[in-house]
């Protein structure tokens, strides 16, 4: 499996990418694997403040749903457009196309998320 190590993730399968005030997030490779053939992404509407560790959306696969929990406090700024038609996006590419959402953030919350390997050492990879 792929974890980028450029980026950091969370215990709950998240991944963030940080560049300036503002974090691209999205589900690990793992998570996508996990759940399945993804057909479905719930996610808020721009201008959405949200606070680190609630559900920001939902992930809807074959036979499952799974809650999205935001890695740091933030306000949503864009969600990616194309997975209201291509929700495969998230399993064909999790760390590009299948982004969520993008959120304004203070780049030090970041500092307490987990590396590349520390994610592969709680997933057992």
């Amino acid at each position: 499996m792929n974890f980028p190590a450029e980026l950091k993730y969370t215990k709950d399968h998240e991944w963030i990418k940080v560049e300036g005030n503002v974090a691209t997030i999205g589900i690990t490779e793992f998570a996508q694997r996990e759940l399945g053939d993804i057909v479905y992404v719930d996610i808020p509407s721009v201008g959405k403040t949200i606070n680190k560790d609630d559900v920001f959306g939902t992930v809807e696969a074959v036979k499952t749903v799974s809650d999205l929990f935001m890695p740091v406090t933030g306000t949503v700024n864009e969600t990616n457009p194309a997975l209201d038609s291509q929700p495969e996006l998230v399993n064909s590419d999790p760390y590009g196309q299948g982004w969520m959402v993008k959120v304004t953030v203070d780049a030090a919350d970041v500092d307490g998320l987990l590396s590349a390997d520390a994610y592969k050492a709680i997933i057992g990879e």
